[in-house]
């Protein structure tokens, strides 16, 4: 089947270990003040640079949930997929600092598949991986999502 690249990819047209690359983003210190500013954490890890010379870090670093946040952005992509809805996180570990500067990237692999609806959806089980520049994983971990199956020709979406 052909796809277009602005069409989604549905429940039925994915499989078990399939794997996508993101494209690539730098992180600035501009998103850290502004993910400071929308959450409210302020910590001083993230964004005095006086204390943050005196931590093992030796310098400020982004929030480990902008970090998901950015999973979350440049995963939307990679596969661009006819989603109903983000079900759970089933795990996730911040394994190293994301650093002003860095250039990172999402690496997914479907892990599992669960039809539901008579086949008219169904559960796909995530791997994602953050990778910096340097290709270390920064961040991993398993997330749920429910996706459409390809609606039959000729029946609308909702059916």
């Amino acid at each position: 089947m052909t796809h277009h690249r602005d069409e989604p990819l549905y429940f039925d047209e994915v499989e078990v270990g399939d794997t996508w690359t993101s494209p690539s983003r730098t992180v600035t210190e501009s998103d850290v003040v502004q993910f400071a500013c929308l959450t409210g954490d302020f910590n001083p890890l993230h964004v005095d640079h006086e204390f943050a010379r005196s931590t093992p870090f030796g310098k400020p670093i982004a929030h480990g949930l902008l970090g998901l946040s950015f999973v979350a952005g440049l995963g939307m992509y990679s596969p661009k997929m006819a989603t109903l809805s983000f079900i759970r996180i089933l795990e996730w570990n911040f394994l190293h600092p994301v650093y002003f500067g860095d250039t990172v990237h999402v690496e997914t692999e479907i892990l599992a598949k669960e039809p539901k609806a008579r086949g008219r959806r169904g559960l796909i089980i995530w791997r994602r991986k953050l990778v910096n520049q340097s290709g270390d994983v920064v961040q991993d971990g398993r997330t749920e999502t429910l996706v459409q199956s390809r609606p039959a020709a000729g029946a609308s979406p909702s059916e």
